[in-house]
């Protein structure tokens, strides 16, 4: 086997071409022009060999740090063969690779300037295989046992990761809707200690939100003579269970955090950000200009409909993807925010009512999904927007029975809420573009439909 300096080396000059494949790398939607290793170090000395690497990674007007775990092993398995770059391979898929990794965590190891610790008090269990869970896409997270879950950050950004932060403070408040913090990685980026992962427990009983929700729709539409309510499978009682989770997740992350209000100048930099965000998706997406002149106004309407908001710590990125639901409720996941937003933008504070409009969206979408790429079906069309309102109005419901007082009920600020929704619809443009361009049409209907009814609906 190579030597780990010669591996790295090796295996940098091949991921130019090999990370556009990766569901986790964000930079799809333009050619890397080179990839410059920032640090390597080695975990595990023998065979398999396992290094850790951060890397800089260059695309035309951005340069992006991320991490990758690096393999060598004398006799490569069919089943990592698509890892292979040359001379080594990217290892997350490698159980035996991996596997040294809870170890350092329980054993509160460095190496390097690698530090492996555990949260106080926490004891765990060693020598368990890892499996890699292969929907993801922001990040990668391997399994251990059927104890715990560790999630490597894949694309860097310098200091502690928001998710780690909010899991730590709701832990602390005694939070019922997150699974506890039990472990993490840091390393140095930029001189400045950064989070690599966070070890938390697997929750292997757990389905996640889009899966009942579209499992819910799905037998609507096998039953299309049926209303929402007169199907076996209808989803509100749950959409009412997970709004009432949502709104005391929002309380105890002020109950530890703390909040601020805004006041009308502060609104109007928040609505300045959703017109900038607006610029930049228009110049790539030319659908979305029939739409323009509708979300600029709504956007400004913003302005003048609040005298000012409270903002706190929020989740940043919540869907139906983002929620599990267990035998003993609903638990929120992966609080670090839009992937592919700006590092300070993931750490500032926001109004509690982005996560609602990022929840009333997923509903829309998994409402809609089953009619993406089918011809035009009135009857089923109008099942879907049935089955998104009733679960959208519980939802909010469920959340107004504990939301924060600032906050309440969702619909009373139905300007704003609005306002946020169709912010959000217009990033599911630019990722639906960049991404998935036949999913294009459910966010562009859903502007059409918001801008025309006026009222939030």
């Amino acid at each position: 086997m190579p030597e780990p300096s010669e591996l790295v080396s090796g295996l940098v000059a091949g991921l130019p071409g090999w990370l556009p494949n990766q569901r986790w790398f964000a930079g799809k939607d333009r050619p890397v022009l080179a990839v410059r290793p920032l640090r390597s170090t080695v975990l595990h000395d023998g065979d398999p060999l396992l290094v850790h690497v951060m890397v800089e990674v260059e695309q035309q007007d951005r340069r992006e740090p991320y991490q990758l775990l690096v393999g060598d092993r004398h006799e490569l398995p069919d089943h990592l063969r698509s890892s292979w770059i040359g001379p080594g391979y990217e290892a997350s898929a490698d159980s035996d690779a991996t596997a040294p990794l809870l170890d350092l965590i329980a054993g509160n190891s460095r190496v390097d300037t690698l530090v492996f610790e555990t949260e106080p008090g926490v004891q765990l269990e060693t020598g368990l295989r890892a499996r890699p869970i292969t929907s993801e896409q922001s990040n990668t997270s391997l399994v251990f046992g059927h104890q715990y879950i560790l999630k490597l950050f894949r694309r860097l950004t310098p200091g502690p990761n928001p998710d780690l932060v909010r899991h730590r403070a709701l832990h602390a408040v005694g939070c019922e809707h997150i699974a506890e913090p039990l472990g993490s990685i840091t390393g140095e980026l930029a001189g400045q200690p950064t989070t690599l992962g966070m070890l938390q427990p697997f929750v292997a009983d757990a389905v996640d939100g889009w899966a009942m929700a579209t499992t819910s729709v799905r037998d609507l539409m096998a039953e299309a003579d049926l209303h929402a309510d007169e199907v076996g499978g209808d989803f509100a009682a749950e959409a009412h269970r997970l709004g009432h989770a949502v709104g005391a997740v929002h309380s105890d992350l002020d109950r530890a955090l703390g909040h601020e209000q805004l006041g009308p100048e502060r609104l109007a930099g928040v609505v300045a950000a959703m017109q900038r965000r607006l610029d930049a998706v228009l110049t790539s997406v030319p659908e979305l200009g029939a739409y323009e002149a509708e979300l600029r106004a709504a956007f400004d309407k913003a302005v003048d409909a609040e005298e000012s908001i409270t903002v706190q710590h929020v989740h940043g990125d919540l869907h139906l993807g983002q929620v599990l639901r267990t035998v003993s409720g609903w638990l929120l996941i992966d609080f670090e925010g839009e992937p592919a937003a700006p590092a300070e933008d993931r750490v500032a504070l926001h109004s509690p009512l982005r996560d609602v409009a990022g929840m009333l969206r997923s509903f829309d979408y998994a409402a809609h999904q089953l009619l993406v790429g089918q011809p035009e079906d009135h009857q089923l069309a109008r099942r879907a927007m049935e089955w998104s309102r009733r679960n959208r109005d519980a939802f909010c419901d469920g959340y107004a029975e504990v939301a924060t007082r600032s906050v309440g009920d969702p619909r009373g600020h139905a300007t704003l809420l609005r306002a946020f929704e169709l912010d959000k619809a217009v990033y599911e443009v630019a990722y639906e573009h960049a991404n998935r361009p036949e999913w294009l049409t459910v966010p562009l209907s859903s502007i059409a439909r918001i801008t025309t009814e006026g009222d939030h609906q």
